[in-house]
């Protein structure tokens, strides 16, 4: 398994995880709601920084890796997931919108897989639509568990009107990834 900066910075994402929720159990006297909420938000935060800075660093230092390549939407997937999952135990989104994020991540992690080794994997390669439901998400996620106004504004609906959005999206990038990779299906089911 490589080691470089980048996986560093990935598998620091991975680690967020835990911490994330487990920010969530530790007894009230040790930590008001509000702090709780905070460092949830800063934990996201950064996590999701490093989704970015990980990808820049290992194209602009040249280290690049197939096992890095696979880490990386894993560790999105995990921490998008596991944030979700907070937000419905502390009522701030809906199970239904949980579902549909987290079963498009799964549906589409395994089309892009078994595309992958049929030999079609750029049919199923990242489009516009999945880079901005990716924003949506990642806008929204943070502003839910925050939940307190920011300057007037009123950071639960916004992160709820975003997390709606998001879930629009995200079966909209399924249906699309999925009309993308439905010639190969129909043509492998034909030669069966």
């Amino acid at each position: 398994m490589p080691f470089n900066l980048p996986i560093f910075l990935t598998w620091l994402r991975i680690l967020a995880i835990p911490l994330l929720i487990a920010v969530y159990y530790v007894p009230e006297t040790w930590l008001s709601g509000h702090g709780r909420d905070s460092i949830a938000t800063i934990l996201f935060c950064a996590a999701a920084a490093t989704d970015w800075l990980d990808g820049y660093l290992a194209r602009k230092l040249n280290q690049t890796s197939a096992f890095g390549a696979f880490l990386d939407p894993v560790a999105d997937k995990l921490m998008v997931a596991a944030a979700l999952i907070v937000l419905v135990e502390l009522g701030r989104t809906d199970a239904i919108i949980a579902s549909i994020i987290i079963g498009r991540e799964i549906t589409i992690s395994a089309l892009r897989e078994w595309m992958a080794k049929i030999g079609a994997h750029k049919s199923v390669a990242v489009s516009m639509i999945g880079k901005i439901k990716t924003s949506a998400q990642m806008l929204a996620i943070p502003l839910l568990l925050y939940v307190q106004p920011i300057a007037g504004i009123d950071v639960m609906r916004a992160g709820t009107w975003l997390i709606y959005i998001a879930s629009v999206l995200t079966l909209w990038s399924m249906g699309y990834y999925m009309r993308m990779a439905w010639p190969e299906i129909i043509k492998r089911e034909r030669n069966l």
